[in-house]
């Protein structure tokens, strides 16, 4: 199954609310990606421009997007950014497959 990372920010609303009822998101973010049978292999907050990552596994493309939708579309979130992650033999096969492209750069 593909692996994605997310990339989240609270609004200052969901920090304060969070603060006066603190609440293991962890557990939220597993019950969403589990309702589309995929994994959670990580949550942490951090310091920075992202308040914190997740490290998702899902079936698929359109299943991770249900999920990233339907986080982003609750309100609490100022931002929500999910990555497509690659193993390294998916991007050897990309690079072999680039090679059969035929890419030309603009005016070359």
């Amino acid at each position: 199954m593909p692996l994605y990372l997310s990339k989240f920010s609270y609004t200052p609303e969901t920090w304060a609310r969070m603060i006066r009822n603190p609440e293991d998101r962890g557990k939220a973010a597993q019950a969403y990606i589990e309702s589309v049978g995929g994994t959670l292999h990580g949550f942490w907050y951090a310091f920075g421009s992202h308040d914190g990552y997740n490290l998702w596994e899902a079936p698929d493309n359109v299943s991770m997007a249900a999920v990233a939708v339907a986080i982003a579309g609750g309100g609490a979130l100022s931002s929500f950014e999910t990555t497509v992650l690659l193993s390294v033999d998916e991007t050897m096969s990309a690079l072999r497959m680039a090679a059969e492209v035929g890419y030309r750069a603009p005016g070359a």
